[in-house]
């Protein structure tokens, strides 16, 4: 069984935010015809038949650790079964990229779930955020906002991707 968390903020204000491309991600899945299993429970889907978690924390991003622990001990998962969705401000937009056993790169979803689980060895797909202009220097401001139009389709066709790739993960 695997785990799949999307990291994002509760609330409908946050639902397009760059932040959320995490949580958007899950939701994706949950919907693709892969997981037509899946049923919410909470904070979660499980597809009994895959051997997959959904899981969306409903706590805001700094804090994403507390839930992703209690997870991994309710379903008794090793940390390599533990797979994060998260934005990264660091890779050019749309991009993906697939990281095991690293830090957060200041990242603080991903260093919550580092501190909660004392081990950084889990899987990671980050996701592009990155506008073409280059990393803006206020973060906190710039993945609180939506995406442009143009970001929009270069994200869906990252959402895509991560979908195709959580499918082949899981076969």
């Amino acid at each position: 069984m695997i785990l799949v968390v999307g990291l994002g903020n509760p609330g409908k204000q946050y639902e397009k935010t760059r932040h959320n491309v995490g949580s958007r991600i899950v939701d994706e899945l949950h919907s693709s015809p892969h997981f037509a299993t899946a049923r919410i429970i909470k904070e979660l889907a499980k597809d009994k038949k895959e051997g997959v978690v959904l899981a969306q924390p409903h706590s805001f991003m700094n804090d994403s650790g507390q839930a992703v622990k209690k997870l991994m001990g309710f379903y008794k998962l090793k940390s390599e079964n533990l797979w994060v969705i998260h934005d990264d401000a660091d890779l050019p937009i749309g991009e993906i990229k697939i990281v095991k056993n690293r830090g957060s790169a200041g990242h603080k979803g991903v260093q919550s779930i580092i501190e909660e689980l004392k081990t950084k060895d889990f899987n990671r797909i980050r996701i592009g955020i990155q506008p073409k202009t280059g990393k803006p220097k206020t973060l906190e401001k710039f993945v609180l906002q939506n995406f442009t139009k143009d970001e929009e389709r270069l994200i869906k066709k990252a959402v895509e991707g991560t979908i195709q790739t959580i499918n082949n993960i899981n076969k």
